[in-house]
């Protein structure tokens, strides 16, 4: 990624740091993807969690996503700029949501959402064009990890 194209962008901003996926989204060439691969380490850890509190921490993290994406792209000038990665944070953890943890079922989830977060199918193009701020950023990859769980456990049950 070019240094221009970083305008606005603070790593020593804790909230810029985390809206990055911790520098994740900083990769040159498909920061989404990279986005997501720093996901699943803490989809890892997230999976020993009962299943409430890692519903608490879903919330939690997309709440604080809304804000985190918001004042992000603000400072940076640019809606939704592609090295805001932690909607695809939330996104693949929704994907995984009841899901113990396999490297089979990590790599399909993961697959699964990159799948639904790139071609964007309605709803999810609707909503990622229509919804603006920090909701917009962070809506169409809620609304893909829903899409992506839903054919994940229909894929576990068939094949688990």
């Amino acid at each position: 990624m070019k240094r221009d194209d970083l305008h606005g962008l603070r790593l020593s901003n804790p909230i810029h740091f985390v809206a990055v996926g911790f520098g994740s989204g900083l990769a040159s060439k498909a920061p989404g993807t990279f986005g997501t691969l720093a996901a699943v380490p803490f989809y890892y850890l997230m999976s020993f969690l009962s299943l409430d509190i890692y519903i608490v921490i879903l919330v939690a993290s997309s709440l604080l996503g809304f804000w985190l994406c918001h004042i992000t792209s603000r400072d940076m000038g640019v809606h939704d700029h592609k090295s805001i990665v932690w909607d695809e944070f939330v996104g693949y953890w929704i994907t995984m949501v009841m899901v113990p943890f396999s490297i089979k079922w990590a790599i399909v989830g993961f697959v699964l959402f990159r799948f639904f977060d790139i071609i964007k199918p309605y709803p999810i193009s609707w909503l990622d064009k229509k919804v603006g701020g920090g909701l917009g950023i962070m809506i169409d990859d809620i609304v893909a990890g829903l899409f992506s769980a839903i054919v994940l456990q229909f894929l576990i049950h068939l094949y688990g």
